[in-house]
Formats: structure tokens, sequence, C-alpha cells
């Protein structure tokens, strides 16, 4: 297994973003799975105490077998504030299965880090040479999906937009636009015989 293949994992198929020491993965869906609302109604949130965090750790979660919950790592992610606009990204949360941040997008799909790290003439998204790897496809269309981050205040969430822009100003968690947006679920696996049940990896990025 390396970057960028594709692995059958529970009923989905999934994107290898990383690998550390031969033993664990990164991986997210390749494609957008549905479209939800971050939350379920238009208030100041952020990815601790929304309901797609509960969504993705409850029902989504359940839908894989004892074996493969085995082979789930649970993590603590760090949520850190949007660099560009200071909005609080809240506390940090243990998750199975969790919404990229802006880092990790921008770390993961080639490397935009510098441009997330420093504004300067950007307005409301990061536009690169990255946009491509960044794209995905609900059904057969490429369309917007969700980032955990916060946008530019408390009632939106960064995204990656069609066009694999990362718009760090970010979609209403709810009411608007109307379809909700894209939802690609992430998640740390354990390699083949590497399971290790109850462990916590600590994410930093």
């Amino acid at each position: 297994m390396v970057k960028w293949d594709v692995i059958t994992f529970g009923n989905y198929n999934w994107q290898v973003l990383a690998i550390e020491d031969n033993r664990k993965a990164l991986i997210i869906t390749q494609d957008i799975l549905e479209l939800r609302w971050y939350h379920n109604k238009f208030a100041d949130i952020t990815w601790a105490d929304c309901a797609l965090r509960q969504y993705l750790n409850h029902e989504v979660y359940n839908t894989f077998s004892q074996d493969e919950k085995a082979r789930i790592i649970k993590v603590i992610n760090k949520n850190f504030d949007n660099p560009w606009f200071n909005t609080t990204g809240g506390q940090d949360t243990t998750d199975h299965l969790f919404l990229l941040s802006l880092q990790e997008v921008c770390l993961y799909f080639g490397d935009s880090s510098a441009k997330l790290g420093n504004k300067s003439g950007q307005t409301w998204f990061i536009d690169d040479e990255n946009n491509g790897s960044r794209q995905a496809k609900y059904a057969t269309d490429f369309h917007w999906w969700r980032l955990r981050s916060p946008g530019y205040y408390g009632r939106t969430v960064a995204s990656i937009n069609k066009n694999g822009h990362v718009y760090v100003r970010g979609n209403g968690v709810f009411g608007k636009p109307r379809d909700a947006g894209g939802v690609r679920p992430a998640l740390w696996l354990w390699l083949d015989d590497q399971c290790s049940p109850g462990n916590e990896r600590s994410k930093e990025n």
C-alpha cells in the first residue's frame, strides 16, 4: 500500500493519504458518500458539538463489523482556529471517524500549507496546483465537500469547492446552500495484523 492507492474497507472505497511506520494509514472515502448538514440548526457550533460528528461516530461507525472496528484507530483530533479569520475551532475531540481539517487537507493533498499560513492577497480560498487532487465526485459530478474546521464566523465551516479550491471562508452549517454539502469521512486504520483496540493516537496537524 502506498499513498493515493484506493482500497476497500467496510462498504466503501478509500483513498490512502498517508502511511506511518508501515503500521497505520490515514484514509478518506474516494467519493462523497452523501450530502448532509454540519449541524441540525443555523447556530454557532464547532466540530466537538456538531450533529455531523455524532452521526459519523455512531451511525456510520456502526456500519462496520466488529473486526473492522478493531482496525479503526481512535484518535485525538486537534481543532485549530481558522488561520485567516481567527474563528475558534473548539475543543480537541476523540473520534473514530472525522472530517479533515484545513491543516490536514492542505498537508495531505499536495502541500498548500504555506498558502494556508499566509493569507496575503488571497480573499476567500486557496486556488493552486493541488486543486485536481482535492476534487471529489458525488454520483457522476464534481461537488463541494465539508471540512471540520470553522469558516469566517461560528456559523460556517471550511470546505473544498467543486473545483478543488480550499474554501477557507466556508459554508453555512445549516440551511444554505440547499444541498447541505458533501461528506467524505476519514479515519486512521491499523494495517493488516497491527490492530490494537483501545489505543488512542494524538493528531498534531
